[in-house]
């Protein structure tokens, strides 16, 4: 009944292939929440892989349907061992985005974990199958090593997260007594380096829209119209150039956040923002703010990105002014930014500038608000000295994730407190093909983990 006795029962559940084995049968349910007709298969997952292991874990489990009528459902399970004691909340979700079949390189597939070397390869093996299976199978190794976790665990496993979890904050406004808990503890998302542990505590949010200019109907000669009429493309691109300069600074200034505060700056700085695998981009040092570092700029400060666009017909050109054009665009934004502000001011930026024609039409899907707890925090602390003590070295402490997750729903309508400790790294082809884990990543998630819900159990945990 040793903390380095669940240690040693997680890296033993690693070595001798029994992770893989559970993270195969989770990769082969095509759980995609962006495929209407995945539906059977979101409710399969929850049904065959999550309720059986939760409750020979001692999970009481139900399932609920999404408050969103079409939307998938939840499961939520908890194991309550007594009164007094702390309640760690944690989450997972099961969906994953399309499959992206045939786009895959060769001798890969989506729906099946096939290793290479030190890649685990398959849909969700990094988001979020082997991110969840590993605090699982983390409490597990506590149970069986001391015969109890010690604390009260709770824990809720969506299947629409990549949809932008429908349902969510309305099942968690509907269910607040009994998802209430001291702390949620979860896994999202990468670690800053492969070999490193990391935490964060809160996303940036997003919000995407379209801007879009629609002149006329169809598209006319350009030989007998060039010259005469107004070009839809170039009126956009004009107008996307006003909202950044060459390099990326936002021009806007209600999209220009005011939170980057001094301790902020301290917790960002010195941490590695560098990839140091091949298979990730090299940053470009001359692009975004000026003024601030790399780290800055991806962790405490807003971001404008073009995610497509069109005019015409790209895949086969013709002599022809095109009718119309389009972008689709996004700003990813740290807390101290007006989210409701947002397209007001772009409105008003674009009419400054001339280009009343130019429309701007949100997306229907909604997207997560953003999120940050003080790296001093206790709970945050508290998870820091674990992991070190496990890992043998300090985790990188980031305020909050460079993307966006539903982090809003556990701190701003549970009250909670959140400590993620991501379990996968930046190359691993998320949401793209040849998606992957690392079994180094793994292995060492596990022990941490595994630690981490021994000392809830066995110390003292904050108020």
């Amino acid at each position: 009944m040793t903390r380095d006795a669940a240690i040693a029962t997680i890296t033993d559940y690693f070595d001798d292939g029994r992770f893989q084995a559970d993270l195969s049968a989770l990769v082969a349910h095509p759980s995609e929440s962006q495929n209407p007709d995945a539906a059977p298969a979101l409710m399969r997952y929850l049904t065959q892989a999550m309720m059986p292991r939760l409750k020979a874990a001692g999970f009481a489990c139900e399932i609920f349907e999404n408050p969103i009528p079409g939307a998938p459902p939840l499961l939520v399970g908890e194991r309550h061992e007594g009164e007094g004691l702390p309640t760690v909340l944690s989450y997972g979700h099961g969906d994953v985005i399309r499959a992206q079949e045939g786009m895959w390189r060769e001798g890969l597939e989506p729906f099946k974990l096939i290793e290479e070397g030190e890649r685990l390869y398959g849909r969700g093996s990094a988001d979020n199958k082997s991110q969840h299976l590993i605090n699982i199978a983390a409490m597990e190794a506590v149970i069986a090593t001391r015969g109890s976790l010690g604390f009260n665990a709770k824990i809720v496993i969506e299947m629409a997260e990549e949809t932008g979890s429908p349902g969510l904050a309305e099942f968690f406004k509907a269910e607040k007594e009994r998802l209430k808990a001291d702390v949620l503890i979860a896994s999202d998302g990468p670690r800053l380096q492969p070999d490193t542990p990391t935490m964060f505590m809160g996303s940036r949010g997003g919000i995407t829209f379209d801007l879009a200019v629609d002149l006329r109907e169809g598209a006319h000669h350009s030989g007998n119209w060039g010259g005469l009429l107004a070009d839809p493309a170039m009126i956009l691109a004009q107008a996307l150039s006003t909202i950044s300069d060459k390099r990326g600074q936002l021009a806007i200034p209600e999209w220009r956040p005011t939170s980057l505060t001094d301790e902020v700056r301290a917790a960002l700085a010195g941490l590695p923002i560098a990839p140091d695998d091949d298979t990730s981009p090299k940053i470009d040092e001359d692009w975004g703010e000026e003024s601030l570092t790399p780290a800055e700029r991806a962790y405490g400060w807003n971001s404008f990105a073009i995610l497509a666009m069109k005019s015409g017909v790209p895949e086969a050109p013709v002599n022809a002014i095109s009718s119309s054009a389009r972008a689709t665009c996004q700003l990813r934004y740290v807390v101290g930014t007006d989210a409701d502000a947002v397209l007001p001011s772009l409105r008003r930026h674009l009419d400054a500038h001339g280009f009343e024609q130019v429309t701007i039409e949100p997306m229907e899907r909604g997207f997560f608000a953003a999120t940050r707890l003080d790296p001093s925090h206790p709970w945050v602390q508290f998870v820091r000295r674990s992991i070190e003590e496990t890992a043998g070295k300090p985790p990188h402490v980031l305020p909050n994730l460079a993307g966006s997750l539903p982090n809003d729903t556990f701190a701003d309508i549970l009250g909670l407190p959140t400590v993620w400790v991501p379990h996968s790294y930046r190359g691993c082809s998320q949401h793209a093909p040849n998606e992957h884990v690392l079994k180094p990543v793994c292995r060492d998630a596990l022990r941490i983990m595994a630690g981490v819900f021994w000392d809830v159990g066995s110390r003292e945990t904050p108020p």
